[in-house]
């Protein structure tokens, strides 16, 4: 397809071994908005973190090609580069590091966005103003203390800011109250818009959908994509859920739900028992602002 930013073909997703996708073929084409919608632990959210390269997923068979270049082997940073972004359920907390530093380190790696010094402390501050954020926000570590409607203004701060080619959005709404989710909202629509930014909206709450013009929306159960269809969907989705989708999700789906559960779990516990290093961090942001400024000749 001539217009397709995005593309995969027979995309099977393992972590630990263990199959948690299978054989997704989807296309997104350039300036679209495309849904993901199905029960909890569908997989929705492990599409999108494979789809951007999170070393927990490995894939297995199958190809990712994002604006015409096969990125199936690419590492999180160069498809980040390359046009992708996510915004997460659950964005991280970063003691030490003020918001300020973290979003000019990384705009240094987006050289094209040409925004530097005063000029990207303005772009900043209008971005801030667009989504109701006070400029103090700057000063604050990234994201501690924050609460779940501001870390998300913090996420769709950045999105404005590096104007991707492809936003991943993984259940932007959740846990927002109304004023935050119209702020969002707001966000989504300036990217849209202004932007001409394509969309995958991963989902199973469709407040959020409301504000939006969808082009098309997807299934997913069990790891396979089921159905798609168009905006319509949604509402057939909100009058009688998954029920009719139960089996279509090939031969052994249970296990492989199963399977998949205990994966996810042992990852959760992985995760917990984690210290989040902030000194490298601080390192490795440090490093991407020296060579910035280098490039600049500053």
């Amino acid at each position: 397809m001539p217009n397709a930013l995005l593309a995969t073909k027979g995309l099977t997703i393992a972590a630990d071994d263990v199959p948690l996708l299978h054989d997704i073929d989807l296309t997104i084409e350039s300036g679209t908005t495309h849904v993901l919608m199905g029960p909890n632990g569908a997989g929705k959210s492990t599409l999108g973190h494979a789809l951007m390269g999170d070393p927990e997923y490995t894939a297995t068979a199958g190809s990712i090609v994002f604006d015409g270049q096969d990125i199936t082997e690419f590492s999180p940073d160069k498809r980040s580069t390359a046009g992708l972004f996510m915004s997460f359920q659950a964005p991280v907390e970063v003691p030490g590091v003020p918001l300020f530093t973290f979003l000019r380190a990384i705009v240094a790696q987006r050289p094209d966005l040409k925004l530097r010094g005063p000029k990207l402390k303005k772009r900043i501050l209008e971005i801030m103003a667009q989504l109701d954020m006070d400029p103090s926000y700057l000063d604050r570590e990234l994201n501690v203390g924050f609460s779940g409607g501001e870390k998300k203004k913090v996420e769709m701060l950045q999105l404005l800011l590096l104007q991707p080619k492809l936003a991943i959005l993984d259940e932007t709404d959740s846990g927002l109250d109304v004023d935050a989710l119209d702020t969002v909202s707001r966000a989504i629509r300036i990217y849209q818009d202004e932007m001409q930014g394509t969309l995958l909206m991963i989902t199973h709450n469709t407040r959020i959908l409301e504000h939006l013009d969808v082009d098309q929306v997807h299934v997913l159960v069990r790891g396979r994509l089921v159905d798609a269809g168009c905006a319509s969907l949604i509402n057939e989705i909100n009058d009688h859920g998954f029920e009719r989708y139960v089996g279509q999700a090939g031969s052994g789906a249970a296990s492989v739900a199963a399977a998949k559960a205990k994966a996810e779990a042992k990852a959760a516990a992985v995760k917990q028992e984690t210290h989040f290093d902030v000194a490298a961090a601080i390192e490795n942001m440090e490093a991407a602002l020296e060579a910035a400024d280098e490039q600049a000749g500053e």
